[in-house]
C-alpha cells in the first residue's frame, strides 16, 4: 500500500507460508568449521525500496537516480530493458548478497500505473545492472541449485565470478561454473562406464591335474590272473620246503 503495487503471486504465497528465508552452510577446515553459502530472501519488512532516498545524510548528496548511467543501450536485440533508479521504476531489495551487490524484485514500468509485471535483476558494486529470472519462483530455484556459493550472481554477468569463488565452484558446482564447455561437449560430464572393462576377467588357464592312463578291462583281468598264479605257486614251494 505505501509503494502503491503488488506482490507477484508467488512471492505473495512464499510470504504467506514464511517471513523471509536464511539459510547458511558450513565447510570444515583444520577442524574449524568456515561458513561459505548463504541463501537469503529478505522478510517483508526488509523488503527496502532502492533508489528512492539519499545514500549519505547530506542534504544535497546524489541518490541512485543521480549516478545512474544513461548511457547504456536500452532493449536492444534480446537483451531485456534495464530498470532505472528514478521514478519510472519500483525497486525492492530481496537479497543482500553479503555486501557483493543486491538481487532485487524489480517493476519496471511504474508510471503512470505501476504494472505488475516483476522481474528479479542483480545489482553489482558498480551499480551495472544484470539480469537474473522473470519470476521469483525461477530465482527461487536458481539460489537453491548454487547452493548459496559466494557471488554465485555474477556467474550471470559478462564478468563472471572472481578466481576464488571460481575455486569453491569448481569444488562444489563443477558443472555450473563450466556450461560452456558443456554446451560443446554434452558427453564431458558424462561418466562414461564400459561395462565390459570394468567386469572382465582374466582369462586364467586352467592347470589340469594328471590322471594315470587308463588301462583296457582285458588288460586289467590278465593282470589279477597272473597276481593270482604267482600266489598260488609260492604257496606250493612253501608247502614242499
Amino acid at each position: 500500500q505505501k509503494n502503491s503495487c503488488v506482490l507477484p503471486e508467488d512471492l505473495k504465497n512464499f510470504y504467506l507460508m514464511t517471513d523471509g528465508f536464511q539459510m547458511t552452510w558450513s565447510v570444515k577446515t583444520d577442524d574449524t568449521p568456515m561458513p561459505l553459502g548463504s541463501m537469503v530472501i529478505n522478510s517483508v519488512s526488509k523488503l527496502c525500496r532502492l533508489g528512492g532516498s539519499s545514500m549519505y545524510t547530506l542534504p544535497s548528496a546524489p541518490t541512485l537516480a543521480d549516478l545512474e548511467d544513461d548511457t547504456d543501450e536500452e532493449g536492444n536485440g534480446d537483451k531485456p530493458e534495464k530498470p532505472h533508479f528514478d521514478s519510472r521504476s519500483l525497486i525492492f531489495e530481496l537479497d543482500p548478497c553479503n555486501g557483493n551487490g543486491k538481487v532485487c524484485l524489480v517493476y519496471k514500468h511504474a508510471e503512470p500505473v505501476v504494472s505488475p509485471d516483476t522481474e528479479i535483476w542483480f545489482l553489482d558494486r558498480a551499480l551495472y545492472w544484470h539480469f537474473l529470472t522473470k519470476t521469483f519462483t525461477a530465482y527461487y530455484r536458481l539460489l537453491i541449485t548454487h547452493l548459496g556459493l559466494p557471488q554465485w550472481q555474477y556467474a550471470f554477468t559478462s564478468y563472471g565470478v572472481s578466481p576464488q569463488a571460481k575455486q569453491w565452484f569448481n569444488m562444489y558446482k563443477p558443472i555450473t561454473i563450466n556450461t560452456a564447455l558443456l554446451s560443446e561437449e554434452a558427453d564431458y560430464f558424462v561418466n562414461k562406464l564400459d561395462p565390459n572393462k570394468v567386469f572382465k576377467s582374466k582369462n586364467k588357464t586352467p592347470v589340469l591335474k594328471k590322471k594315470p592312463p587308463s588301462q583296457p578291462p582285458g588288460s586289467q583281468k590278465s593282470h589279477t590272473s597272473t597276481a593270482s598264479a604267482k600266489t598260488s605257486s609260492l604257496a606250493g614251494n612253501s608247502s614242499r620246503k
